[in-house]
């Protein structure tokens, strides 16, 4: 066989296609016998040329796989001291790392059996060879065997530390310095917690760095990037490798992001790091100081511009922005005040870059930073609005997309400046730039469609503006403007309605559209359709609703993914509108939505078969019998259908929630695939998956249990929901889908009696012990760092969320939570403590008075330890808190019994502030009104009622929080029914107070009710002094209070 193989080898070299193509058919013939390995390596050690050595050992790597437990322990000896030799002793650079790579393979075999002990051993002596060829290829092959025995490693990292940081450090070769760097790449993801190890790998860093400068200085930049794939597993290592380290690598980093004249693709890499930073160990820039530094070069780079002949993709100030965008979502305290100071110098900048990109930065900030932005929204307006009159064009766009920004995450403080900025963007979008048109649309979508009533008076300049757009500008304008229309609807509400006609004759002509490059805008069309159709109603839209219906499950068929995606939303609205009335519908429209749920992701995974020397030798290696396991270099997802499998899972939950027992015959089906979407991978599905699931459990529950059979399936779909929440609870990596859950679980507990959910409750409470002591998996922070700076960052929809939680165990299991309530208590106490913000406070302050209220007298035992927190709350600048303290007071008083007796006087000196006229909130002061009545049912003897009664009579009627009525009225009314002496002196005011009651539009029936039997109690028993009483009300006043009399 050797000599025939031989001349295969010589013809497969040769340039004669035809030649090439025999010889590779008789290599692959002889390949299946494993007789061809000792032949290949006999050719690899004595073949003339370099190629034909090089093509040997390609071919070994492909065919040892198959072949190797079939030779006998004399050829494997005999194979294994030729490619060490041919490491060793070959003059060919390409031939030394070809042999490296068949080791490689070999070893995946043959040192876990211990069948080369002696592998290891001659590495290390090569590593230290003083022949650099020698040092080179140990390095090379140190990378190489890490893919196939990279463990084996680990109990010799200690060994190779000192020879890979002396290789690193090799003056007299670049060649192993970059070898080296190689190595200690391959190695990271090998590394355990151990602290020696840890140490090591830091040490490491300070020699990457100075090779990865000597590769650029030298105009090496593909070596360079190496050391930023090192940092990248640096930063993604379970193990905490970064440590002090972290300060040189984004010292480096900025250097080479900021340098110009280096290549696009290596500054991207660099600024890719900051960005990993940023997002996994923000923890590590907060310590070491390092967010102001990175935004000195972040916000300049917003200023660089590329040439029309390079990849938009790799653009620095694209890449900025994100990093400027990661960092406030991390870290917004402290990115705000130096963007704030950039924007705030850069606006009146006399480069016009300068002044984009200030306006760019805090578009860029306003969802990280909000509620910051929001407290300084004046200047920050002024800023963007002076950018939006600029003449350059870049700086009116800029300022476009940051009223955009604005207009969607600085809601609701936005809205009161709607008389400033709605008329600036009026103007906007009559610009002569496109590009600022079509941002301008987008800021007004924005801004517009959380006015509600405040839009009134600008509907008709918009809708004449927006509806002769739409007919005469081009696609992607007339899709912005479409979605702004879209927002102008949802603001006005049935104010729509004379526009509505119109703008449903107007998107006919986009419902027919079927050219690819028109879809886009049919997809945005069809979304605006479900949308006027919900703002106008079901009286108007249902009788003409068939032919745009029949449009939408047409365009179905035109295999375009956004297209499907907001057909599905234009369902979901649908179902919205007509209620049970979309039942008609659900034949055509569930089998659409299984459709697009059990759609192929599209994920595209890219393999890595760099080890491969091809050279022309590739069409040796389409083999059958290659066992290589290449590595997955990158997975990339078609997001379109992630979006419209995210739609057509939120279809299913408003399908259900609308249409209620006719959604039955659906729910096996598409149960399935809400469990199954309740795992997926992307977190946009899961949430819909976790929202949908428990509309679709209402429909289940509601389903008349008359045979067992339902009860038994009620009782199973029940289980899996809680069964995926419990887990999600727990083990779910995303904030808001954890927090849905909990909301979700919140809703069952209140909705279920307690024997259905009984069972689940130890779990249900472990699970929101975790949350509370922020150990679920979503919570997790930097293993490699603690919060040293005591600095508190979690998300505050997620722990509101969580708080919800006990007021529902309270609600569902009354006084016998107190045993769970106790486990659960210094937890939440937790978030109350400084330096906790006040938001915090005031979860936990309304948290502990839904708990007292529900759960009554067994919360008496908490009052002592709770009241100190609430009096001080009382006082707080912040008027949720006050009212949340307000209200918390009142519970404690009402279920504290004996034990909240002592702190009645503390709790009076802080309620009296809430009754001056120096409480500028309504809602506060309704709360006070009420802690005082809930004082007085609960120990009226306590009460000095001659010094409170003119005061809390004062503060009626309520003004904002009509949920205290029943409590406050309900008092008044008492002390009149029995006659207390202290308030008949304040009839008179109680009596107007009464006559506005029953006038109100807001008030319940039942407090009016008790209005009346209190006021004829007073007629009754004080007929002769009431009449001037009466005399001194309107005679509105006088008749409804007459007409509630009279109910009796």
């Amino acid at each position: 066989m050797a000599q025939s193989l031989e001349l295969l080898l010589i013809q497969f070299l040769m340039p004669d296609n035809d030649a090439r193509r025999q010889a590779e058919e008789q290599i692959k013939r002889l390949a299946k016998d494993p007789q061809v390995i000792p032949a290949l390596v006999h050719h690899l050690r004595t073949a003339k040329t370099p190629n034909a050595r090089q093509l040997s050992a390609v071919l070994l790597r492909k065919k040892i796989t198959g072949h190797w437990g079939k030779l006998s322990p004399q050829v494997k000896q005999s194979v294994k001291s030729a490619l060490i030799e041919s490491i060793t002793l070959e003059h060919s650079s390409l031939v030394r790392r070809a042999s490296s790579n068949v080791v490689s393979i070999i070893a995946k075999y043959a040192v876990p059996a211990g069948e080369w002990p002696d592998l290891l051993p001659f590495l290390f002596q090569c590593s230290q060879s003083s022949q650099e060829d020698h040092r080179e290829v140990a390095l090379i092959l140190f990378s190489s065997l890490t893919e196939t025995i990279g463990s084996t490693f680990q109990a010799h990292i200690v060994d190779l530390h000192p020879i890979l940081l002396k290789c690193l450090q090799d003056e007299s070769s670049s060649r192993v310095r970059i070898a080296a760097l190689k190595a200690v790449g391959s190695l990271i993801e090998f590394t355990n917690e151990g602290t020696d190890v840890v140490k090591l790998f830091r040490d490491f860093v300070p020699s990457i760095l100075n090779v990865s400068r000597q590769c650029l200085a030298n105009g090496d930049e593909d070596v360079a990037s190496v050391a930023f794939e090192i940092f990248d597993e640096l930063i993604e290592s379970p193990a905490p490798l970064l440590g002090d380290s972290v300060r040189s690598i984004v010292q480096f980093s900025l250097e080479v992001c900021s340098s110009q004249s280096l290549d696009l693709n290596i500054r991207h890499q660099a600024i890719q790091i900051i960005s990993w930073l940023a997002k996994y160990k923000a923890s590590f820039l907060k310590k070491h100081k390092l967010v102001v530094p990175i935004l000195q070069v972040m916000c300049p780079l917003l200023t660089e511009t590329i040439s029309g002949d390079e990849d938009s993709d790799l653009a620095s100030d694209r890449a900025a922005a994100e990093v400027i965008d990661t960092m406030s979502i991390n870290m917004p305290k402290h990115v705000f005040p130096p963007v704030f100071e950039f924007a705030s110098l850069s606006y009146n900048n006399a480069n016009p870059k300068f002044r984009e990109a200030s306006t760019t930065a805090l578009g860029v900030i306003s969802e990280g930073c909000f509620d910051l932005l929001k407290g300084r929204l004046e200047n920050v307006l002024h800023i963007v609005l002076t950018s939006l009159k600029d003449h350059e064009q870049m700086v009116r766009g800029a300022a476009s997309f940051a009223l955009g920004q604005f207009a969607e995450h600085l809601q609701p403080e936005i809205l009161s400046y709607y008389s400033t900025v709605l008329p600036c963007i009026l103007i906007a979008i009559e610009d002569t730039s496109e590009e600022v048109k079509e941002k301008s649309y987008y800021a007004l979508a924005a801004f517009c469609e959380d006015m509600g009533e405040e839009i009134l008076p600008y509907l008709d300049s918009l809708m004449g503006t927006l509806v002769a757009s739409v007919q005469i500008n081009q696609r992607n304008l007339q899709e912005t403007c479409m979605s702004a229309i879209g927002s102008v609807a949802v603001a006005a509400d049935k104010a729509f309605i004379p526009y509505a006609e119109k703008v449903l004759e107007l998107m006919k002509s986009f419902l027919v559209l079927t050219n690819d490059e028109d879809l886009r805008s049919r997809a945005r069309a069809t979304e605006l359709v479900g949308i006027v159709s919900l703002a106008v109603g079901r009286e108007r839209m249902e009788s003409i609703l068939p032919p745009y219906f029949e449009a939408a499950l047409s365009g179905f068929a035109l295999e375009y993914s956004e297209l499907r995606e907001y057909t599905h939303g234009f369902f979901s609205n649908i179902a919205e509108m007509l209620g049970d009335g979309f039942s008609q519908y659900l034949s055509h429209v569930v089998p659409l939505v299984i459709s697009s749920c059990n759609l192929d992701d599209g994920s595209a995974v890219d393999i890595d078969d760099s080890n491969s020397i091809d050279n022309g030798f590739g069409g040796v290696s389409s083999d059958d019998d290659t066992y290589d396991e290449p590595r997955v270099r990158n997975i990339s997802v078609r997001t379109g259908l992630l979006d419209e499998k995210a739609a057509a899972t939120q279809a299913i939950g408003m399908f259900a929630l609308h249409t209620k027992k006719f959604f039955a015959p659906y729910v096996e089906e598409l149960m399935k695939i809400l469990v199954r979407h309740s795992t997926y991978f992307h977190e946009d599905v899961r949430l819909q998956a976790i929202i949908s699931l428990k509309h679709v459990l209402a429909v289940v529950q509601s389903i008349p249990a008359e045979h067992f059979d339902v009860a038994e399936r009620q009782r199973e779909i029940l289980d899996t929901a809680l069964n995926i929440y419990i887990k999600t609870m727990t083990d779910d990596m995303d904030k808001e889908i954890v927090a849905q859950a909990c909301l979700s679980v919140a809703e069952i507990m209140k909705e279920f009696n307690y024997a259905a959910i009984a069972s689940y409750i130890p779990r249900l409470a472990e699970a929101t012990l975790m949350l509370l002591q922020e150990e679920s998996c979503c919570q997790q922070v930097d293993s490699d760092f603690d919060n040293e700076d005591g600095e508190v960052d979690h998300d505050e929809v997620l722990m509101d969320a969580v708080s919800d939680l006990l007021p529902a165990f309270a609600r569902a299991m009354g006084s016998s939570f107190e045993p769970i309530f106790a486990k659960l208590f210094d937890p939440l106490m937790k978030y109350a403590k400084v330096p906790r913000p006040s938001p915090d406070r005031a979860m936990v302050v309304a948290c502990l008075a839904e708990v007292a209220q529900e759960m009554g007298a067994p919360f008496s035992s908490y009052v002592d330890r709770v009241m100190p927190l609430v009096l001080k709350e009382l006082s707080s600048p912040n008027a949720t808190n006050r009212r949340n303290a307000a209200f918390c007071v009142g519970e404690l008083c009402k279920n504290g019994g004996t034990t909240a007796l002592k702190h009645f006087g503390d709790i009076l000196r802080g309620l009296y502030p809430l009754f001056s006229s120096s409480e500028p909130d309504d809602a506060v002061r309704d709360n006070a009104a009420s802690a005082v009545a809930r004082m007085i049912m609960a120990q009226p003897q306590s009460i000095p009622l001659d010094q409170v009664l003119p005061v809390f009579v004062k503060a009626l009627p309520l003004k904002e929080d009509y949920a205290e009525s029943l409590s406050v009225y309900g008092c008044l009314c008492k002390l009149i029914l029995s006659s207390d002496p202290q308030i008949l002196p304040l009839v008179p005011e109680v009596v107007k107070v009464f006559a506005q009651v029953a006038l109100s539009p807001f008030e319940r029936d039942d407090v009016k009710a008790q209005i009346g039997v209190a006021f004829s109690h007073l007629v009754s028993g004080y007929g002769h002094q009431m009449q001037p009483v009466l005399g001194a009300l309107s005679p509105v006043h006088a008749n409804s209070l007459a007409a509630l009399a009279n109910r009796r």
